[in-house]
């Protein structure tokens, strides 16, 4: 059961967290971004959406736990690359209005999506133990 909520975690920030931070005037709805990049932004919020609702049905109704916990890799490493390469292409993490998301000191996003990965790593450790057959 722990397995399976630590899984949950990772997919309900990517999923529903991210989605209620950026539907707002600071990234779909920015007069100042391009109306072609508010698209993507969208474009992405409904795909990871969609995806964290599968990784969902994989974890609580079929018991897939691997899979689940690969999507959540995915989409968060996704993230993680694009933060860690931003200044080859000239992404920020900061706000129109100066501002970061921070907690503990570190941006939100990062934090989070670590967080989302580590939790997704020990959930697979702990399948693994029980259910070693499925490698």
């Amino acid at each position: 059961m722990i397995a399976k909520l630590f899984v949950t975690i990772g997919i309900i920030f990517y999923a529903v967290v991210v989605p209620v931070l950026e539907i707002n005037e600071t990234h779909v709805f920015n007069p100042a971004w391009e109306p072609h990049a508010r698209l993507h932004e969208v474009w992405q919020l409904f795909t990871n959406t969609a995806i964290g609702v599968f990784s969902l049905w994989l974890v609580w109704l079929k018991g897939n736990l691997r899979l689940s916990s690969l999507l959540t890799v995915f989409v968060t490493g996704g993230f993680l690359l694009a933060y860690w390469l931003r200044q080859s292409y000239g992404g920020s993490m900061v706000l129109t209005d100066g501002s970061e998301k921070l907690i503990l000191g570190v941006n939100l996003g990062l934090f989070a999506y670590v967080l989302a990965i580590l939790l997704a790593a020990i959930a697979v450790a702990i399948d693994w133990r029980k259910r070693p057959e499925l490698l």
